[in-house]
């Protein structure tokens, strides 16, 4: 017998359902647990963003810059291709079956995929610590302005974070599993507070790092690198903690288990998609990194910034909308399928429009008042913001294809997301190339950003397409008149915005670049969203009030 159901979110945007079994452990509800999400998601952005400013207040948004943040991925990387996509498909589901066949055998099985997990995520990292310069090659390239023998420096520092990662990511599926939200919410939170720490730390010792010759032994550089690892070390430390609180306790368990070749052809789709996702990486990272110095880390802070309202808004209101959309397509209910989709687009691009637009005509402020201290500088600071708002601009049909992408989950369909991110990336790497043929490397980072946004607008539209073929009429219309009235009041709102800063500058004539910047995102951020608001009521749109409700919720929470 089922209690309910609840959903969980990966840092790539792509989330699944599962249910929970009666087991006799008392699980919150999915309200309760969307708000702890939503509410330790904004704090992580917050903590997330505070960091990298830090980050760019002692580096800049050079070389330096572009070496860590590229050896900081490597990481992740590694972690998504071997556990993060398998993770998604496999796990998960398992875990809920035998978590059904009662709570000694849920715990066996959880003892078993952690014994199985960590020996596979500790030979990866053997290895790809081991290959770290062949890493550093693949995603620089072999034309590539930045400093290759520093990132691999890093690199080596870095890597050893992948055991951390995986097994983060699979002690917080079995954490979900046994109805804990709370502490694995809140773990990047801890991890953020380290990097923080560890950026003043830096900013403390004296020196500086050597780009020429590169000395993997000097104190800053082995400051930020073990510092940086410290900090996913601790989100898995938390983790810890948090499973063995709920009752659990670890035993070795070895074999293989049968229940794994069930899920085997789902598997393979989700890895192929991991696999081509980090393709897409390896062609932007080798593209943005031909272009002047920082320009990657400028591309990495302009995507994590453009990211914070779908975290914050689009995970929230996808949480609560996937039990509706997966029950309805295990009972065979097109009708109420279709609904529920079409009222996410229409809800996705009322909540997300206005800020996007925000995000736009507020970027280079945002960018000069957050980035322009310490060792960067306003030109520097402005390049990011031309690159937030090239960002921006995808972020709707961002949160939309992800939408689409879940959907089809929800069918039980892997087959069809992969061949959509294909679709997607094969587009987005010709036109970051295009990009980097007819573009100046100054400029080569707004490209490629624009390219990644470009691409989203396209899954959005042959998700669509996809998604009417498969089941027929999605009510495109009202979804296509739903996203049209966001899109002209979040223009509206950039418009007003735009025309009553420079209103205000006639007015106050030059003003440095620091309180021009601060006075020009304040009045872009009443501005726009008032006018947003605005435009919305006046067209009457059916999805504000409910909009705001949520926007009321998660304020309150």
């Amino acid at each position: 017998m089922f209690r309910g159901t609840f959903s969980i979110e990966r840092a790539d945007g792509r989330g699944y359902v599962v249910d929970q079994a009666d087991t006799g452990v008392r699980r919150p509800s999915l309200a309760r647990a969307s708000a702890a999400m939503a509410v330790a998601t904004a704090t992580s952005r917050v903590s997330g963003l505070l960091a990298k400013v830090l980050l760019v207040v002692v580096l800049g948004l050079g070389m330096v810059n572009d070496s860590y943040t590229v050896a900081n991925t490597l990481p992740t990387v590694v972690n998504e291709l071997l556990l993060g996509g398998v993770l998604t498909s496999i796990a998960v589901p398992l875990l809920v079956r035998a978590q059904q066949e009662g709570p000694k055998q849920g715990e066996s099985y959880a003892q078993w995929m952690i014994t199985m997990g960590g020996v596979l995520l500790a030979v990866a990292t053997a290895a790809a610590v081991a290959c770290a310069g062949l890493l550093t090659a693949l995603y620089l390239g072999a034309d590539t302005r930045a400093n290759a023998e520093l990132t691999t420096a890093f690199a080596y520092l870095l890597l050893p974070g992948i055991v951390c990662y995986g097994m983060s990511a699979l002690l917080q599926a079995i954490l979900n599993v046994r109805g804990v939200f709370g502490t694995p919410a809140w773990a990047p939170v801890f991890n953020n507070l380290v990097v923080i720490a560890t950026v003043i730390v830096y900013a403390l010792v004296p020196g500086e790092i050597s780009t020429d010759p590169v000395r993997i032994g000097e104190p800053k550089l082995l400051v930020l690198g073990l510092g940086t690892l410290a900090g996913i070390t601790t989100q898995l430390l938390v983790m810890v903690v948090s499973l063995r609180r709920s009752g659990f306790r670890y035993r070795w368990r070895w074999g293989w288990d049968r229940r794994l070749s069930e899920f085997g052809g789902l598997a393979g789709w989700v890895v192929l998609y991991t696999l081509i996702s980090q393709a897409g990486m390896v062609v932007i990272t080798r593209v943005t990194a031909q272009g002047t110095p920082g320009s990657v880390a400028t591309f990495n802070y302009a995507w994590l910034l453009s990211q914070v309202p779908y975290g914050v808004l689009g995970v929230s209101l996808l949480t609560a909308l996937m039990p509706r959309i997966s029950e309805a397509a295990a009972a065979g209910r097109t009708r109420a399928f279709v609904d529920d989709v079409a009222w996410g687009t229409r809800m996705t691009a009322v909540l997300l429009m206005p800020v996007s637009a925000l995000l736009v005509v507020a970027g280079g402020p945002l960018a000069v008042a957050f980035f322009s201290l310490g060792a960067s500088d306003v030109a520097a600071a402005g390049r990011l913001g031309w690159a937030l708002a090239a960002a921006a601009a995808g972020v709707v049909p961002f949160g939309i294809t992800m939408l689409q992408l879940r959907a089809f989950y929800a069918m039980h369909d892997a087959r069809t997301p992969t061949w959509i991110n294909a679709i997607m990336v094969v587009v987005r790497s010709a036109l970051c190339y295009l990009v980097l043929a007819t573009v100046d490397p100054q400029d080569l980072v707004l490209g490629v950003t624009a390219a990644m946004s470009a691409s989203f607008l396209l899954g959005a539209v042959v998700g669509q397409v996809w998604l009417r073929a498969r089941i027929g009429s999605l009510r495109t219309g009202a979804t296509l008149l739903g996203c049209v009235r966001a899109l002209v009041a979040g223009a509206a709102g950039a418009l007003c915005s735009l025309a009553v800063l420079a209103g205000v500058r006639s007015l106050t004539g030059p003003l440095s670049p620091m309180v021009d910047a601060w006075m020009a995102l304040v009045l872009h951020g009443i501005v726009v969203l008032a006018v947003s608001l605005g435009v919305l009521a006046l067209l009457r749109a059916p999805e504000l009030k409910p909009a705001l409700q949520k926007l009321g919720r998660l304020a309150r929470r």
